[in-house]
């Protein structure tokens, strides 16, 4: 779900699941440091990360709870887009996990615009007539890999509220929104805390008819998204 994050004075979002309303003003070699930055989070291996849990530790912690860091993107002084998301988590063994993620906020821009690759995102002639606001609750399933290294299949349904211009609802839908995911889990202060950077491929399954003036700018663009980068973070417990 990853979207309107850098929206503070370089514009503040992860994902997560869409575009958040608020628009962004990054420019190239942010964006690609910022990738570049994730990506090697991810692929840092090393003993001293010891991310993954062995299968004859029984130790660990088996519940956590968190959030992504894209929660900065409600600092946005232009149109935040009021995002709320709750990660609940267990540990059904070391290399298997589960995750139930309610989430809701609001986007303006179609879903098929890549945030920090596409120029097109931000742009006022590709804004909605308004925006669009999202109910989603998403079903996580990570499979470790490699070490700390794991792959993620993400479902979410979600409702959708469709609002104009001037703040009245126009319409209600539903969307199936899909994340393909890999990342890096990385302990911190004794297993207590941990991150896990990520970049994945946002898939729009299924969607029910826009309104029109949504309809029409939402064709232009794939239901696919490439190399959207993450970032969420949680307590064990």
């Amino acid at each position: 779900m990853a979207r309107d994050f850098l929206n503070l004075s370089v514009r503040v979002t992860v994902g997560t699941p869409s575009n958040f309303v608020g628009s962004f003003t990054l420019k190239n070699d942010m964006q690609n440091k910022f990738l570049l930055l994730s990506l090697a989070f991810m692929l840092s291996s090393g003993s001293q990360l010891n991310a993954q849990y062995a299968q004859t530790d029984s130790a660990y912690k088996k519940w956590f709870i968190g959030s992504t860091l894209f929660l900065l993107g409600n600092l946005s002084s232009t149109n935040p887009p009021d995002f709320v998301q709750l990660n609940i988590g267990y540990r059904i063994s070391g290399k298997d996990v589960i995750t139930l993620e309610p989430k809701t906020w609001k986007y303006a821009w179609p879903n098929g615009i890549h945030p920090f690759l596409n120029k097109a995102y931000g742009k006022p002639e590709e804004k909605f007539p308004g925006y669009v606001r999202e109910y989603g609750l998403s079903v996580a399933y990570q499979r470790f890999v490699w070490n700390g290294l794991y792959a993620e299949l993400n479902l979410m349904p979600t409702l959708q509220d469709f609002v104009n211009n001037n703040g009245k609802k126009m319409d209600r839908g539903f969307q199936l929104f899909n994340t393909y995911r890999i990342g890096y889990h990385i302990k911190l202060f004794k297993d207590r805390f941990f991150i896990q950077p990520s970049l994945a491929i946002t898939h729009r399954a299924y969607h029910t008819k826009l309104p029109d003036g949504f309809k029409q700018l939402d064709d232009k663009w794939s239901k696919f998204v490439y190399g959207e980068p993450g970032f969420h973070f949680g307590i064990n417990f």
